[in-house]
Protein backbone atom coordinates (compact mmCIF):
# COMPACT_ATOMS: atom_id res chain seq x y z
CA UNK A 1 0.00 0.00 0.00
CA UNK A 2 0.95 3.26 -1.04
CA UNK A 3 2.31 5.41 2.07
CA UNK A 4 0.00 8.84 2.06
CA UNK A 5 1.91 11.88 1.43
CA UNK A 6 2.63 14.59 4.15
CA UNK A 7 2.36 17.83 3.04
CA UNK A 8 4.66 20.68 4.03
CA UNK A 9 1.76 22.29 5.16
CA UNK A 10 0.24 20.19 6.99
CA UNK A 11 3.88 19.61 8.68
CA UNK A 12 3.76 23.35 9.54
CA UNK A 13 0.05 22.59 11.26
CA UNK A 14 2.08 19.64 12.87
CA UNK A 15 4.85 21.14 14.14
CA UNK A 16 5.11 24.62 14.67
CA UNK A 17 1.70 25.91 14.57
CA UNK A 18 1.27 23.16 17.25
CA UNK A 19 4.28 24.17 18.84
CA UNK A 20 2.68 27.56 19.22
CA UNK A 21 -0.29 26.58 20.22
CA UNK A 22 0.95 24.59 23.28
CA UNK A 23 3.05 27.71 24.48
CA UNK A 24 -0.06 30.12 24.23
CA UNK A 25 -2.04 27.37 25.97
CA UNK A 26 0.76 26.98 28.71
CA UNK A 27 0.80 30.64 29.19
CA UNK A 28 -3.10 31.12 29.42
CA UNK A 29 -3.00 28.51 31.88
CA UNK A 30 0.10 30.12 33.99
CA UNK A 31 -1.41 33.53 33.23
CA UNK A 32 -4.89 32.25 34.96
CA UNK A 33 -3.06 30.74 38.04
CA UNK A 34 -1.17 33.87 38.40
CA UNK A 35 -4.40 35.93 38.29
CA UNK A 36 -6.58 33.86 40.16
CA UNK A 37 -4.00 34.10 43.15
CA UNK A 38 -3.58 37.36 42.48
CA UNK A 39 -7.26 38.48 43.38
CA UNK A 40 -7.42 36.03 46.18
CA UNK A 41 -4.38 37.24 47.95
CA UNK A 42 -5.35 40.63 47.27
CA UNK A 43 -9.02 39.61 48.96
CA UNK A 44 -7.67 38.28 51.69
CA UNK A 45 -5.24 40.75 52.43
CA UNK A 46 -7.94 43.22 52.31
CA UNK A 47 -10.63 41.66 54.08
CA UNK A 48 -7.72 40.52 57.08
CA UNK A 49 -6.18 44.20 57.07
CA UNK A 50 -9.80 45.91 57.90
CA UNK A 51 -10.88 43.03 60.10
CA UNK A 52 -7.36 43.63 61.61
CA UNK A 53 -8.30 47.73 62.15
CA UNK A 54 -11.61 46.82 63.58
CA UNK A 55 -10.35 44.34 66.08
CA UNK A 56 -7.65 46.94 67.46
CA UNK A 57 -10.12 49.31 67.85
CA UNK A 58 -12.45 46.90 69.77
CA UNK A 59 -9.32 46.23 71.69
CA UNK A 60 -8.81 49.61 72.49
CA UNK A 61 -12.26 50.47 73.44
CA UNK A 62 -12.45 47.48 76.01
CA UNK A 63 -9.08 48.49 77.44
CA UNK A 64 -10.03 52.37 78.08
CA UNK A 65 -13.71 51.47 79.00
CA UNK A 66 -15.32 48.47 78.86
CA UNK A 67 -18.77 49.66 80.01
CA UNK A 68 -18.64 51.77 76.85
CA UNK A 69 -17.54 48.68 74.52
CA UNK A 70 -21.22 47.31 73.61
CA UNK A 71 -22.17 51.10 72.21
CA UNK A 72 -18.38 51.07 70.54
CA UNK A 73 -19.17 47.78 68.84
CA UNK A 74 -22.56 48.37 67.80
CA UNK A 75 -21.73 51.91 66.28
CA UNK A 76 -18.97 50.62 64.00
CA UNK A 77 -21.28 47.56 62.68
CA UNK A 78 -23.77 49.79 62.09
CA UNK A 79 -22.14 52.78 60.49
CA UNK A 80 -19.82 50.20 58.64
CA UNK A 81 -18.81 52.68 55.60
CA UNK A 82 -18.04 49.22 53.14
CA UNK A 83 -21.33 47.64 53.32
CA UNK A 84 -21.60 47.49 49.77
CA UNK A 85 -18.44 45.35 49.43
CA UNK A 86 -18.50 43.45 52.68
CA UNK A 87 -20.86 42.70 55.75
CA UNK A 88 -19.52 43.35 58.90
CA UNK A 89 -21.39 40.89 61.76
CA UNK A 90 -21.38 39.77 65.03
CA UNK A 91 -21.73 36.60 66.77
CA UNK A 92 -22.45 36.12 70.57
CA UNK A 93 -20.77 32.98 72.47
CA UNK A 94 -23.75 30.62 71.36
CA UNK A 95 -23.40 31.30 67.64
CA UNK A 96 -25.98 33.60 66.81
CA UNK A 97 -25.40 36.39 64.42
CA UNK A 98 -26.39 39.79 66.63
CA UNK A 99 -25.78 42.20 64.54
CA UNK A 100 -24.78 42.54 60.70
CA UNK A 101 -24.42 45.84 58.78
CA UNK A 102 -26.59 44.95 56.62
CA UNK A 103 -29.38 45.19 58.99
CA UNK A 104 -30.34 41.77 58.21
CA UNK A 105 -29.27 38.49 60.90
CA UNK A 106 -29.09 35.68 58.43
CA UNK A 107 -29.07 32.07 60.13
CA UNK A 108 -26.14 29.91 61.30
CA UNK A 109 -26.05 28.37 57.56
CA UNK A 110 -23.43 31.91 57.28
CA UNK A 111 -21.15 31.05 59.51
CA UNK A 112 -17.98 28.88 57.88
CA UNK A 113 -14.65 27.16 59.14
CA UNK A 114 -13.33 30.96 59.82
CA UNK A 115 -15.59 31.23 63.26
CA UNK A 116 -14.75 27.80 64.36
CA UNK A 117 -11.29 28.15 63.87
CA UNK A 118 -11.53 31.42 65.96
CA UNK A 119 -13.27 30.23 68.98
CA UNK A 120 -11.11 27.19 69.03
CA UNK A 121 -8.14 29.25 68.91
CA UNK A 122 -9.26 32.08 70.55
CA UNK A 123 -7.75 34.47 68.45
CA UNK A 124 -8.78 34.50 64.31
CA UNK A 125 -9.96 32.39 61.74
CA UNK A 126 -10.13 32.63 57.79
CA UNK A 127 -12.30 30.91 55.37
CA UNK A 128 -12.80 30.80 51.41
CA UNK A 129 -14.65 28.62 49.39
CA UNK A 130 -18.28 27.47 48.90
CA UNK A 131 -21.10 27.51 51.51
CA UNK A 132 -23.82 25.08 51.77
CA UNK A 133 -26.37 27.25 49.66
CA UNK A 134 -23.31 27.48 46.96
CA UNK A 135 -22.66 31.05 47.64
CA UNK A 136 -18.63 31.11 47.41
CA UNK A 137 -17.37 33.78 49.96
CA UNK A 138 -14.24 34.86 51.43
CA UNK A 139 -14.35 35.38 55.69
CA UNK A 140 -12.40 36.07 58.21
CA UNK A 141 -13.48 36.03 62.05
CA UNK A 142 -11.93 37.66 65.09
CA UNK A 143 -12.74 37.04 68.81
CA UNK A 144 -13.23 40.08 70.99
CA UNK A 145 -12.75 40.87 74.51
CA UNK A 146 -16.18 40.47 75.65
CA UNK A 147 -15.45 36.64 74.94
CA UNK A 148 -18.94 35.27 77.01
CA UNK A 149 -21.11 38.25 75.85
CA UNK A 150 -23.18 39.12 72.74
CA UNK A 151 -20.36 40.56 70.81
CA UNK A 152 -17.83 37.70 71.46
CA UNK A 153 -16.33 37.50 67.94
CA UNK A 154 -16.64 39.79 65.07
CA UNK A 155 -16.62 38.74 61.64
CA UNK A 156 -16.45 40.42 57.75
CA UNK A 157 -17.66 38.61 55.02
CA UNK A 158 -17.70 39.26 51.33
CA UNK A 159 -18.63 37.26 48.33
CA UNK A 160 -16.51 35.69 45.69
CA UNK A 161 -18.97 37.07 42.97
CA UNK A 162 -17.29 40.12 41.82
CA UNK A 163 -13.82 38.89 42.32
CA UNK A 164 -14.46 35.30 40.56
CA UNK A 165 -16.01 38.03 37.73
CA UNK A 166 -13.04 40.11 37.73
CA UNK A 167 -11.20 37.06 37.60
CA UNK A 168 -13.04 35.40 34.59
CA UNK A 169 -12.48 38.68 32.33
CA UNK A 170 -8.98 38.68 32.68
CA UNK A 171 -8.60 34.96 31.58
CA UNK A 172 -11.21 35.65 29.12
CA UNK A 173 -9.26 38.59 27.68
CA UNK A 174 -5.81 37.06 28.14
CA UNK A 175 -7.76 33.92 26.09
CA UNK A 176 -9.01 36.28 23.22
CA UNK A 177 -5.19 37.89 22.93
CA UNK A 178 -3.63 33.80 22.26
CA UNK A 179 -6.14 32.96 19.66
CA UNK A 180 -5.50 36.64 17.81
CA UNK A 181 -1.46 35.64 18.21
CA UNK A 182 -2.62 32.14 17.02
CA UNK A 183 -5.01 33.38 14.50
CA UNK A 184 -1.96 36.04 13.33
CA UNK A 185 0.86 33.00 13.47
CA UNK A 186 -1.38 31.41 11.40
CA UNK A 187 -2.45 34.26 8.89
CA UNK A 188 1.11 34.83 8.59
CA UNK A 189 2.40 31.19 8.69
CA UNK A 190 0.06 30.38 6.45
CA UNK A 191 1.46 33.06 3.58
CA UNK A 192 4.73 32.31 4.17
CA UNK A 193 4.15 28.18 3.71
CA UNK A 194 2.30 29.46 0.49
CA UNK A 195 5.19 31.48 -1.12
CA UNK A 196 7.51 28.17 -0.17
CA UNK A 197 4.79 25.83 -1.24
CA UNK A 198 3.89 27.10 -4.57
CA UNK A 199 7.55 27.52 -6.03
CA UNK A 200 7.71 23.49 -4.94
CA UNK A 201 5.33 22.52 -6.41
CA UNK A 202 6.10 24.19 -9.94
CA UNK A 203 9.55 23.11 -9.24
CA UNK A 204 8.19 19.53 -8.98
CA UNK A 205 5.88 19.89 -11.71
CA UNK A 206 8.98 20.93 -13.91
CA UNK A 207 11.57 18.51 -12.67
CA UNK A 208 9.08 15.77 -13.83
CA UNK A 209 8.95 17.65 -17.04
CA UNK A 210 12.70 17.69 -16.94
CA UNK A 211 12.47 13.60 -15.93
CA UNK A 212 10.71 13.35 -19.84
CA UNK A 213 13.07 14.58 -21.51
CA UNK A 214 10.97 18.27 -21.98
CA UNK A 215 13.61 21.38 -21.09
CA UNK A 216 11.47 23.78 -22.38
CA UNK A 217 10.02 25.00 -19.28
CA UNK A 218 11.51 27.32 -17.01
CA UNK A 219 10.34 28.73 -13.73
CA UNK A 220 8.91 32.54 -12.70
CA UNK A 221 11.36 33.85 -10.17
CA UNK A 222 9.22 36.31 -8.36
CA UNK A 223 11.24 36.79 -5.09
CA UNK A 224 15.11 37.37 -4.80
CA UNK A 225 15.28 35.43 -1.64
CA UNK A 226 16.70 32.03 -0.92
CA UNK A 227 13.57 30.31 -3.26
CA UNK A 228 13.85 32.79 -6.11
CA UNK A 229 18.10 31.84 -6.04
CA UNK A 230 16.30 28.45 -6.27
CA UNK A 231 14.20 28.73 -8.83
CA UNK A 232 17.26 30.65 -10.94
CA UNK A 233 19.79 27.77 -10.31
CA UNK A 234 17.21 25.02 -11.59
CA UNK A 235 16.57 27.65 -14.72
CA UNK A 236 20.35 27.38 -14.98
CA UNK A 237 20.13 24.11 -14.47
CA UNK A 238 17.92 23.73 -17.51
CA UNK A 239 19.66 25.78 -19.83
CA UNK A 240 22.72 23.85 -19.70
CA UNK A 241 20.68 20.18 -19.54
CA UNK A 242 18.92 21.83 -22.87
CA UNK A 243 22.06 22.12 -24.36
CA UNK A 244 24.15 19.33 -23.15
CA UNK A 245 20.81 17.53 -24.71
CA UNK A 246 21.25 19.29 -27.79
CA UNK A 247 24.95 18.65 -28.22
CA UNK A 248 24.27 14.94 -27.49
CA UNK A 249 21.84 15.04 -30.59
CA UNK A 250 24.10 16.70 -32.47
CA UNK A 251 27.39 14.48 -31.39
CA UNK A 252 25.09 11.58 -32.35
CA UNK A 253 23.92 12.80 -35.64
CA UNK A 254 27.83 13.69 -36.15
CA UNK A 255 29.24 11.03 -35.07
CA UNK A 256 26.62 8.93 -36.94
CA UNK A 257 28.28 10.82 -40.22
CA UNK A 258 31.33 10.45 -38.98
CA UNK A 259 30.89 6.59 -39.24
CA UNK A 260 29.07 6.43 -42.05
CA UNK A 261 31.50 8.24 -44.56
CA UNK A 262 34.43 6.09 -43.96
CA UNK A 263 32.31 2.69 -44.07
CA UNK A 264 30.63 4.04 -47.07
CA UNK A 265 34.04 4.41 -48.57
CA UNK A 266 35.12 1.17 -47.78
CA UNK A 267 32.24 -0.68 -48.64
CA UNK A 268 32.25 1.32 -51.92
CA UNK A 269 35.90 0.21 -52.79
CA UNK A 270 35.61 -3.37 -51.62
CA UNK A 271 32.91 -3.54 -53.84
CA UNK A 272 35.30 -1.74 -56.54
CA UNK A 273 37.95 -4.40 -55.61
CA UNK A 274 35.76 -7.46 -55.96
CA UNK A 275 34.87 -6.39 -59.41
CA UNK A 276 37.90 -5.45 -60.90
CA UNK A 277 40.28 -8.05 -59.25
CA UNK A 278 42.49 -7.88 -61.71
CA UNK A 279 42.96 -4.49 -62.20
CA UNK A 280 46.37 -3.78 -59.95
CA UNK A 281 46.39 -0.32 -60.30
CA UNK A 282 42.32 0.25 -58.86
CA UNK A 283 43.38 -2.46 -56.31
CA UNK A 284 46.33 -0.72 -55.10
CA UNK A 285 44.59 2.78 -54.49
CA UNK A 286 41.58 0.94 -53.30
CA UNK A 287 43.80 -0.57 -50.55
CA UNK A 288 45.03 2.26 -49.68
CA UNK A 289 41.71 3.93 -49.03
CA UNK A 290 40.58 1.33 -47.01
CA UNK A 291 43.65 0.99 -45.10
CA UNK A 292 43.18 4.48 -44.49
CA UNK A 293 39.55 4.68 -43.61
CA UNK A 294 39.88 1.96 -41.17
CA UNK A 295 42.63 4.09 -39.11
CA UNK A 296 39.90 6.76 -39.45
CA UNK A 297 37.49 4.46 -37.95
CA UNK A 298 39.68 3.35 -35.40
CA UNK A 299 40.60 6.33 -34.01
CA UNK A 300 37.43 7.49 -33.54
CA UNK A 301 36.34 4.36 -31.75
CA UNK A 302 39.62 4.88 -29.52
CA UNK A 303 38.41 8.17 -28.70
CA UNK A 304 34.72 7.11 -28.00
CA UNK A 305 36.30 5.01 -25.92
CA UNK A 306 38.78 6.88 -24.02
CA UNK A 307 35.55 9.50 -23.70
CA UNK A 308 33.81 6.66 -21.92
CA UNK A 309 36.33 5.88 -19.67
CA UNK A 310 36.51 9.45 -19.24
CA UNK A 311 33.04 9.53 -18.00
CA UNK A 312 32.95 6.30 -15.25
CA UNK A 313 36.44 7.39 -13.92
CA UNK A 314 38.08 4.89 -15.37
CA UNK A 315 40.36 6.84 -17.55
CA UNK A 316 43.87 6.03 -16.16
CA UNK A 317 47.65 7.02 -17.30
CA UNK A 318 51.05 4.57 -17.61
CA UNK A 319 53.45 6.64 -16.64
CA UNK A 320 57.20 7.07 -17.05
CA UNK A 321 60.07 8.93 -18.38
CA UNK A 322 59.06 10.63 -21.38
CA UNK A 323 61.18 12.22 -24.00
CA UNK A 324 58.97 15.18 -24.83
CA UNK A 325 60.65 16.15 -27.67
CA UNK A 326 60.62 12.93 -29.64
CA UNK A 327 56.46 12.60 -29.26
CA UNK A 328 56.43 16.34 -30.63
CA UNK A 329 58.03 15.74 -33.26
CA UNK A 330 56.90 12.21 -34.16
CA UNK A 331 53.31 13.75 -34.00
CA UNK A 332 54.49 16.98 -36.43
CA UNK A 333 55.91 14.10 -38.97
CA UNK A 334 52.58 12.58 -38.89
CA UNK A 335 50.71 15.16 -40.22
CA UNK A 336 53.48 16.70 -42.17
CA UNK A 337 52.43 14.69 -45.43
CA UNK A 338 48.65 15.82 -44.74
CA UNK A 339 49.35 19.40 -44.76
CA UNK A 340 51.39 19.34 -47.41
CA UNK A 341 48.42 17.45 -49.73
CA UNK A 342 45.87 20.41 -48.18
CA UNK A 343 48.36 23.00 -49.20
CA UNK A 344 48.59 23.95 -45.67
CA UNK A 345 52.39 24.56 -44.73
CA UNK A 346 53.30 23.43 -41.12
CA UNK A 347 56.11 24.89 -39.88
CA UNK A 348 57.94 23.11 -36.89
CA UNK A 349 60.44 25.19 -35.25
CA UNK A 350 62.34 22.33 -32.99
CA UNK A 351 64.00 23.08 -30.07
CA UNK A 352 68.04 21.56 -29.34
CA UNK A 353 66.31 19.79 -26.26
CA UNK A 354 63.78 19.86 -24.02
CA UNK A 355 63.54 18.30 -20.27
CA UNK A 356 62.64 14.91 -19.29
CA UNK A 357 58.90 14.58 -18.71
CA UNK A 358 57.28 12.22 -15.96
CA UNK A 359 53.86 10.58 -17.70
CA UNK A 360 51.85 8.88 -20.73
CA UNK A 361 53.85 8.57 -23.36
CA UNK A 362 50.57 7.76 -25.38
CA UNK A 363 48.25 10.00 -23.89
CA UNK A 364 50.52 12.84 -24.52
CA UNK A 365 51.56 11.96 -28.40
CA UNK A 366 47.26 11.63 -28.61
CA UNK A 367 46.92 15.70 -27.35
CA UNK A 368 50.11 16.96 -29.90
CA UNK A 369 47.86 15.01 -32.53
CA UNK A 370 44.62 15.71 -31.59
CA UNK A 371 45.51 19.83 -31.23
CA UNK A 372 47.80 19.51 -34.44
CA UNK A 373 44.89 17.72 -36.79
CA UNK A 374 42.55 20.56 -35.08
CA UNK A 375 44.96 23.26 -36.80
CA UNK A 376 45.27 21.72 -39.63
CA UNK A 377 41.61 20.82 -40.15
CA UNK A 378 40.20 24.90 -39.71
CA UNK A 379 42.60 26.23 -41.54
CA UNK A 380 42.37 27.17 -45.73
CA UNK A 381 44.71 26.25 -48.16
CA UNK A 382 47.32 28.30 -48.35
CA UNK A 383 47.27 28.69 -44.47
CA UNK A 384 50.11 28.31 -41.67
CA UNK A 385 50.54 26.16 -38.73
CA UNK A 386 53.58 27.00 -36.65
CA UNK A 387 54.21 24.73 -33.65
CA UNK A 388 57.09 25.55 -31.06
CA UNK A 389 58.54 24.43 -27.95
CA UNK A 390 60.39 26.20 -25.09
CA UNK A 391 60.88 25.94 -21.26
CA UNK A 392 59.39 28.68 -19.68
CA UNK A 393 61.30 30.82 -16.60
CA UNK A 394 58.98 28.50 -14.15
CA UNK A 395 60.59 25.17 -14.88
CA UNK A 396 57.74 24.21 -17.21
CA UNK A 397 57.70 22.99 -21.36
CA UNK A 398 55.34 25.65 -22.85
CA UNK A 399 53.98 23.93 -26.55
CA UNK A 400 52.32 26.21 -28.74
CA UNK A 401 50.37 24.83 -32.09
CA UNK A 402 49.26 28.61 -33.83
CA UNK A 403 47.04 28.44 -37.03
CA UNK A 404 45.78 31.36 -39.64
CA UNK A 405 41.97 29.39 -39.79
CA UNK A 406 38.53 30.63 -39.32
CA UNK A 407 39.15 31.36 -35.66
CA UNK A 408 36.71 30.89 -32.80
CA UNK A 409 33.90 33.27 -31.67
CA UNK A 410 33.80 34.79 -28.13
CA UNK A 411 31.05 33.03 -27.50
CA UNK A 412 32.02 29.51 -27.96
CA UNK A 413 35.38 30.13 -27.24
CA UNK A 414 34.31 29.40 -23.23
CA UNK A 415 32.81 26.37 -24.41
CA UNK A 416 35.45 25.15 -26.84
CA UNK A 417 36.52 22.43 -24.45
CA UNK A 418 33.06 21.41 -23.01
CA UNK A 419 32.16 17.93 -24.04
CA UNK A 420 30.02 17.57 -27.59
CA UNK A 421 30.62 20.66 -28.10
CA UNK A 422 31.36 21.87 -31.99
CA UNK A 423 31.78 25.81 -32.84
CA UNK A 424 32.65 24.88 -36.60
CA UNK A 425 29.41 22.47 -38.04
CA UNK A 426 31.17 22.37 -41.33
CA UNK A 427 33.94 20.51 -40.23
CA UNK A 428 34.42 17.04 -39.22
CA UNK A 429 34.47 15.87 -35.89
CA UNK A 430 32.60 14.43 -32.43
CA UNK A 431 33.12 17.10 -30.22
CA UNK A 432 34.72 15.03 -27.22
CA UNK A 433 38.63 15.31 -28.87
CA UNK A 434 39.34 18.65 -27.26
CA UNK A 435 38.07 17.34 -24.12
CA UNK A 436 39.91 14.15 -23.90
CA UNK A 437 43.10 16.08 -24.47
CA UNK A 438 42.07 18.33 -21.75
CA UNK A 439 41.50 16.09 -19.17
CA UNK A 440 44.97 14.31 -20.12
CA UNK A 441 46.77 17.66 -18.99
CA UNK A 442 44.97 17.89 -16.30
CA UNK A 443 45.57 14.25 -14.61
CA UNK A 444 49.45 15.32 -16.02
CA UNK A 445 49.34 18.55 -13.59
CA UNK A 446 49.72 20.35 -17.22
CA UNK A 447 47.14 22.54 -18.65
CA UNK A 448 45.80 23.44 -22.50
CA UNK A 449 44.87 26.81 -22.71
CA UNK A 450 43.09 28.06 -26.13
CA UNK A 451 43.38 31.86 -27.53
CA UNK A 452 41.93 32.49 -30.69
CA UNK A 453 40.03 35.29 -32.34
CA UNK A 454 37.46 34.67 -35.10
CA UNK A 455 38.65 35.36 -38.69
CA UNK A 456 42.60 35.19 -37.79
CA UNK A 457 43.22 32.04 -36.11
CA UNK A 458 43.72 30.33 -32.81
CA UNK A 459 46.61 29.22 -30.79
CA UNK A 460 46.60 26.57 -28.32
CA UNK A 461 49.28 26.26 -25.56
CA UNK A 462 50.10 23.26 -23.80
CA UNK A 463 52.12 23.45 -20.46
CA UNK A 464 53.58 20.24 -18.90
CA UNK A 465 55.76 20.27 -15.59
CA UNK A 466 59.63 19.27 -15.55
CA UNK A 467 60.20 16.38 -13.94
CA UNK A 468 62.21 17.56 -10.83
CA UNK A 469 63.52 14.12 -9.61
Amino acid sequence: MKKARVTITQRWLVNSLGAIFIVLMSVLLAFSVFINFYFTSSARQYITSRINMISGMLQQSYSDNSLSFTSDIRSIVENWSERDKTELMTINSRGDVTMTSSGFAPTKEILAQDYYDAVESGASGYFMGKLASGEKIIAVSVVTPDKSGDYSVIRLVSSMKNIDKSIASYIIAAAFICCAILALMMFSGMYFVKSIVIPVRQLGATARRYARGDFSVRIPVKSDDEMGELCEIVNKMADGLSQSEAMKNEFISSVSHELRTPLTAIKGWAETIGSMPDDRETVSKGMRVITAETERLSQMVEELLDFSRMQNGKFTLTKDNVDILAELGDAVLIYTEKARKEGIELVYTEPEDLPIVYGDRNRLRQVFINVIDNAIKYSEKGGLVTVTAAVTQDSRIEIEVSDTGCGISPEDLPKIKTKFFRANHNKRGSGIGLAVADEIMTMHGGSMEIFSEQGTGTSVVISLPIKTK
